[in-house]
């Protein structure tokens, strides 16, 4: 008697006469942790369109789990492999909330996994930072595992369900997964489940789970295309200017003894001709992907050469991307050279530098090759590009005679920079592989000192020029300004913590360490300046420099966003204001500040390099355009208007800015600039996104399909 009610006591404890159990416990956890990691995310609406999908999707992944595990003969064995399952999926969850939090971001399971190395490594405190952030979120997290642990008998039971009811819970799979595949695939947010997927994007429309099959689907058949023909143009029209090569040059500047040049920056490029060709080793959907891109840069209007074209024709180059560099780093007092150099060169009011889903890696993309930065199917577009046919970028473009040196004053493989910018023309150098900074490392400093990178690298390609006439080009991309923003977490804020004190005491900490910290960013131009004056070059040297990215580890997630008290304003991560930063250009020969109003963004600096260069050149090969070009009117669309793009800004589209005015995505609304009036403002908008649409997918099918060689190497072959 004793034996058998002791029998059914441990049967009832595991569950084993629940059946409903074994059906409903992994759906019901896994959308549990959809809805958890959806309640969390500041920036989405829990309750929305995108609910219904990845409740579906949610249910007929869970019902996938408990069918496979319910018909293994092998019991014991099921719920190892259901606890196993169960344990990777909370930390795969744990990890996307962590970078959602820290970063702003989804990021794909590929690019974690690449990364997850250099992180443990590089940045362990700032990881122990997140976790300690995170307790709440893991805790709720555990709740399953833990209660699968005391009902994994009943989870997956001894018995196991009866062959009806097997055949409804497959029934029900089917119905979830179609219902949700039809609202995804061809309800309004389409774009992200198909040819607009990104982590980022596909997560808060779809949900974790659905966004990891839908990278490993696409890692093996490729993100599919979007019908290439819907970003074509309309014919021009008589409202429409066209901004022909036989237009009227500007006329010089007062006093200028330089003629202004004129006609289209383009090269020899016949697009219709190569949008006829039939490549060899391509299937037919590649060779209509290529055919369509040549048709594509066949209709779009170039830039025309300006008043600045060839403004520093043989002169040196030094393209600086600063970590996290944004403009209240600007301060007359603490950092005085940034002042100078922003004040008294180029002055551009409507600079932005957007968030393109990449963090450093994107940023440094934007800022070397005039692209825009996308997720790729095999990865994202910088390491990608590390194989790809890049002829378009500076190094390439500038005479041989020149000498292109680049450094990072960061671990030199963090990301797969040794291999891109090696790609891109560079001869690169970074910590662990040609840059010595004993300094830094010696005293084990993060982040490493940007002052001295420039002690230990301006000298070689300074006395270079002065000696031997050895033009050069030279690339940084700094570290001194990257988060965490304490007097602990950054060694470079505590260099500076008296001199942030003594001025700004009522600030918070943060707000102190970033100011602190970009002080050694100054004092690295400070070196770079006084050591081309001391060598009487400035005047033959441009230097150039923008932020990769915002300080967006200002923000706390949930919390306070500093970043809005160091501005002294108000706005959010999903507004383009949040966005605008400061481009550095200055060169000695420049005697007053010329001011430039054009909205321009980072991939702008490489085309309006090439025009102040004189290099040769087709505009149409870039996302970005010459930032000088005139060739446009304010008031009227075309497609070498100037063009802000913020891409997959948040997960909820693309905000724009143009010269007529401003398209906030988050809201879905235009406001005309001051003085602006469009004839049929619904048709202008609706221009501008198809060209924003445009612009965004063919960068990325210039990396993804290696297109540069379809129309360099073929236009060289015929």
């Amino acid at each position: 008697m004793n034996n058998v009610r002791y029998t059914g006591l441990s049967r009832n404890r595991r569950g084993a006469n629940i059946p409903l159990l074994s059906v409903w416990f992994f759906p019901a956890v896994i959308l549990y942790h959809e809805l958890l990691l959806r309640a969390f995310d500041r920036d989405a609406a829990f309750f929305g369109l995108a609910l219904l999908p990845t409740a579906l999707f949610s249910i007929a992944a869970g019902l996938v789990i408990a069918l496979i595990l319910d018909l293994l003969p092998w019991k014991t064995a099921g719920r190892i492999i259901g606890g196993v399952l169960l344990g990777l999926g909370t930390v795969l969850f744990c990890v996307e909330r962590g970078c959602r939090a820290t970063f702003g971001l989804y990021y794909g399971v590929s690019f974690m996994g690449g990364m997850a190395g250099n992180v443990a490594g590089d940045f362990a405190s700032t990881v122990a930072a997140v976790v300690l952030g995170m307790i709440p979120f893991i805790l709720l997290s555990l709740a399953p595992v833990v209660l699968f642990v005391v009902l994994r008998g009943g989870v997956v039971s001894d018995e196991g369900q009866e062959a009806p009811i097997r055949i409804i819970m497959a029934a029900l799979l089917v119905a979830c997964q179609l219902t949700a595949y039809l609202v995804s695939s061809l309800g309004p947010q389409k774009n992200y489940y198909t040819y607009d997927f990104t982590a980022n994007t596909a997560i808060p429309h779809f949900g974790l789970l659905t966004s990891v099959r839908l990278e490993l689907e696409y890692a093996v058949t490729g993100v599919p295309t979007p019908p290439l023909d819907a970003f074509l143009d309309d014919p021009v029209t008589s409202s429409t200017p066209d901004p022909s090569p036989s237009e009227s040059p500007e006329p010089p500047p007062e006093g200028s003894q330089r003629p202004v040049p004129s006609g289209p920056n383009t090269l020899d490029i016949d697009f219709e001709a190569l949008a006829g060709l039939t490549y060899e080793g391509l299937s037919d959907k590649q060779n209509e992907t290529i055919q369509g891109m040549h048709k594509y840069f066949a209709s779009l209007t170039p830039s025309q050469k300006n008043e600045y074209t060839g403004m520093f024709e043989g002169k040196n180059l030094i393209l600086i991307t600063a970590e996290a560099f944004a403009t209240p780093a600007i301060d007359k007092e603490l950092t005085p050279t940034l002042y100078k150099l922003t004040h008294e060169g180029f002055v551009f009011n409507n600079f932005y530098q957007p968030d393109w889903t990449l963090s450093t890696i994107g940023g440094e993309f934007s800022v070397t090759t005039g692209l825009i930065p996308n997720w790729l199917s095999d990865g994202t577009s910088p390491p990608v590009s590390a194989e790809r046919y890049m002829p378009t970028t500076l190094p390439h473009l500038f005479p041989e005679e020149y000498s292109f040196p680049a450094w990072h004053d960061h671990t030199f493989d963090y990301y797969p920079r040794d291999k891109y910018l090696a790609n891109y023309g560079y001869d690169y150098k970074g910590i662990g592989s040609g840059l010595e900074m004993t300094e830094s490392v010696g005293n084990h400093w993060w982040p490493e000192s940007d002052l001295e990178m420039m002690r230990e690298t301006v000298s070689s390609y300074i006395n270079a020029y002065v000696d031997d006439g050895t033009p050069f080009h030279a690339y940084y991309m700094t570290v001194s300004g990257h988060g965490l923003y304490s007097w602990s977490g950054n060694d470079m804020s505590a260099l500076h913590r008296k001199e942030v004190e003594a001025k700004y005491p009522d600030l918070s900490e943060p707000c102190q360490a970033y100011l602190a910290c970009n002080m050694e960013l100054d004092l690295a131009l400070e070196y770079l300046v006084d050591k081309l004056e001391a060598a009487g070059i400035a005047d033959d040297t441009l230097i150039v420099m923008t932020g990769d990215h915002y300080p967006y580890l200002l923000v706390e997630d949930g919390g306070t966003d500093y970043y809005n008290e160091l501005r002294g304003f108000e706005d959010t991560e999903n507004l383009t204001s949040r966005y605008r930063n400061t481009l550095l250009m200055w060169s000695g020969c420049i005697e007053e500040p010329i001011v430039v109003d054009t909205p321009c963004s980072s991939i702008d600096i490489v085309p309006t390099l090439c025009n102040l260069f004189g290099l040769d050149y087709d505009s149409r090969l870039y996302s970005g355009r010459d930032i000088f070009a005139t060739n446009y009117e304010a008031d009227q669309y075309s497609n070498c208007m100037p063009l802000v793009v913020f891409a997959n800004n948040k997960s909820q589209g693309n905000s724009w800015i143009t010269a007529a005015g401003t398209y906030e995505c988050s809201t879905k609304t235009f406001t005309p600039n001051e003085g602006i009036s469009l004839e049929d403002e619904e048709d202008y908008v609706a221009r501008v996104k198809r060209l924003v649409a445009a612009k965004v997918n063919y960068s990325k099918l210039i990396i993804q399909e290696d297109y540069y060689k379809y129309v360099f190497q073929t236009a060289d072959e015929n």
